[in-house]
């Protein structure tokens, strides 16, 4: 490498080289570590009040500070020291901030990226997790202005806000948005502030980078948007309930079906939704099977009961949703074939319920009693007896109150009770 190419590398880095003869004239001088050649015989001038490291000889490593910046200078064998006839020395910056700071490194490998500008815009400081998030090196940014490393359109804006800190002279919470390495917009939220860098009121800021959190939370805003879009205007009853079988959530449609507030519902025990019938033990035995996780979705019926007391039969599908945690965190529960609004329906013999299905088949007086094995004077007073419990004056009239109040499944044929344990079961 010859010495135009050393020049060259040099040239952007955050040090300064110089040649000066025996009166300390700079013949030549380059690197970022200074803005001018004033600059550098300002620092030579300084060197030689200071007297320069005591007795020193060949290359001899000096810490000095010019400026509220610290400087690691090495004086070649040729001279010795500034002010000797000849000599070349080379200074190298090694912490650009004030000498009392006991955080350099720290500050320098932290993950959160950091930087220090001042009232101009120009970075003074800046550690290697925010020149990552330009796709660059820690020493490209230090040195340059604001607009060589941020957006055009977000100068002004940058810039404005440095002036509201140091004016403040407060902290302010700030995001900041910017170019990603791959091209895609990027965000980081953090602090502004104003500080002291050396003689001069500066200002520094703290980000971490939120851009991946970010797009997971708007995923997740979105993702339950479209959930909620589902439960409210899908028509089917979805209730999300707590492991001790609370509502956790719910649509609105469950809300107009059982006559409650919203508001309200959320937090009843599920149990005070559920009349009292055959299918709500069958209920309590499936959430126990699924609450235990011996079981991850089931199938069951369930009697739903309104605040006006009146009750309507649904399927109820339940899935159960885990969570980070072992364990089971909730259950969702659909309710799908919702039947129609009816008072309490009273309390059936097994035979009244058989009697009601022949019925609906469209049998007659002689054959129902005939299947049956009951005389005819029975069946009369069977038949007098439904029509007084169902309040119902005439055949068609028992047929049709025994569909609306749930008695008969209207999923199945020939007809048959709706609590039957079994399908070829008549009751």
């Amino acid at each position: 490498m010859d010495e135009a190419d050393f020049k060259a590398l040099l040239a952007p880095l955050a040090v300064s080289w110089w040649e000066a003869d025996s009166g300390l004239g700079v013949v030549d001088s380059g690197g970022a570590a200074f803005d001018d050649r004033r600059a550098t015989r300002r620092f030579l001038e300084a060197l030689h009040a200071d007297g320069g490291p005591s007795g020193a000889s060949g290359c001899v490593p000096y810490r000095a500070s010019f400026e509220g910046r610290t400087f690691h200078v090495h004086w070649p064998e040729l001279g010795g020291g500034p002010g000797r006839h000849g000599s070349r020395g080379v200074a190298i910056e090694v912490v650009d901030r004030p000498d009392d700071d006991p955080y350099a490194t720290f500050a320098d490998l932290a993950p959160a990226a950091a930087f220090v500008r001042d009232a101009t815009g120009r970075y003074l400081w800046a550690n290697h997790a925010y020149a990552h998030l330009y796709g660059t090196t820690r020493d490209a940014v230090i040195g340059r202005h604001l607009a060589d490393v941020d957006e055009a359109g977000d100068i002004t804006r940058l810039l404005a806000l440095d002036q509201e800190v140091l004016t403040r002279g407060r902290p302010v919470r700030h995001t900041l948005t910017y170019r990603r390495v791959d091209g895609c917009p990027g965000r980081a939220a953090g602090y502004r502030f104003p500080v002291r860098w050396g003689a001069a009121r500066c200002i520094a800021g703290i980000y971490v980078d939120v851009t991946d959190y970010a797009q997971v939370l708007d995923q997740r805003h979105q993702a339950e948007a479209d959930l909620q879009a589902l439960r409210d205007h899908s028509g089917l009853l979805c209730v999300r309930l707590t492991p001790d079988g609370r509502v956790s959530e719910a649509g609105t449609v469950v809300a107009d079906v059982l006559r409650i507030r919203l508001s309200d519902l959320i937090g009843l025990p599920a149990d005070t939704l559920l009349a009292r019938t055959p299918e709500r033990s069958a209920l309590h035995r499936v959430w126990d099977d699924l609450i235990s996780g011996r079981r991850r979705s089931a199938r069951t019926c369930a009697v739903l009961v309104d605040r006006d007391g009146r009750r309507r039969r649904a399927r109820i599908h339940l899935s159960t949703v885990c969570g980070t945690t072992p364990g089971v965190s909730g259950v969702w529960a659909v309710g799908t074939h919702l039947g129609l609004p009816h008072q309490a329906r009273p309390d059936l013999t097994a035979a009244q319920v058989r009697i009601l299905a022949l019925l609906a088949a469209g049998h007659s007086n002689a054959d129902i009693a005939a299947k049956l094995r009951l005389s005819r004077q029975t069946l009369d007073y069977h038949l007098s007896r439904l029509r007084a419990l169902l309040d119902a004056a005439t055949r068609p009239a028992l047929v049709a109150r025994a569909y609306v109040l749930g008695i008969l499944s209207p999923q199945t044929w020939p007809p048959r009770s709706a609590t039957a344990a079994h399908p070829a079961s008549p009751v």
